[in-house]
């Protein structure tokens, strides 16, 4: 359940202009930090148009998006659908049962409340979702960052863990879809992704 080859240049995104960047050596303000959140979501907002919604063409639509929707059984995005996914507390891990176990794709949001969707922080893939948000975390320490960000500006955050279990099973197909999405959704927390957005405020 991979890839289809070649796909992959369809999810291809441009860096942001420079004069868009964030200069880290500004002091941060909410209106720093609620700009930075708008700019994920103006990029953001047209990928969580549901499929039909999106094939009826969406007038804001990155290049390509109407093919990766389409409803399909050889394209393993086609029920991809995050706003559908059960949004979880980021401690769930430290409840006696997991709701979630096996592989999954895992996806980090925020609900700004100012704006009109979530905003995706960071994707993930894991063969054992009940145990990899456990201890080290690469992504962890963004988020507490940024978390302590909001609450210093006086921004509200409400951030939540979603898995996304209909995913393929061997680690290597798994990978190449967790990278897809990460192409595709340009999410702030992932290190490949991160030079694009350049973060207000700095993880230790």
């Amino acid at each position: 359940m991979g890839i289809p080859p070649g796909q992959g240049n369809l999810f291809e995104q441009p860096l942001a202009e420079s004069s868009g960047l964030i200069d880290p050596s500004l002091p941060l303000t909410a209106e720093l930090l609620r700009g930075w959140q708008e700019r994920i979501h103006q990029f953001q907002a047209p990928l969580f148009a549901p499929p039909l919604e999106s094939q009826s063409g969406h007038r804001d639509q990155p290049t390509g998006q109407q093919h990766l929707f389409a409803s399909d059984n050889t394209n393993p995005l086609s029920n991809f659908q995050p706003l559908q996914l059960r949004p979880l507390a980021l401690s769930f891990w430290r409840w006696p049962n997991s709701p979630h176990q096996g592989a999954a794709i895992y996806l980090v949001m925020d609900r700004p409340k100012e704006l009109d969707h979530p905003i995706l922080l960071y994707i993930g893939e894991t063969k054992a979702a009940d145990r990899r948000w456990k201890g080290e975390h690469d992504c962890k320490a963004y988020l507490a960052s940024y978390q302590e960000a909001c609450m210093g500006t006086g921004l509200c955050c409400s951030t939540s863990i979603r898995f996304w279990a209909d995913v393929p099973q061997d680690t290597r197909s798994r990978r190449r879809l967790e990278q897809t999405l990460i192409r595709l959704w340009q999410p702030p927390f992932n290190k490949e992704t991160r030079a694009r957005w350049s973060t207000p405020f700095h993880a230790d």
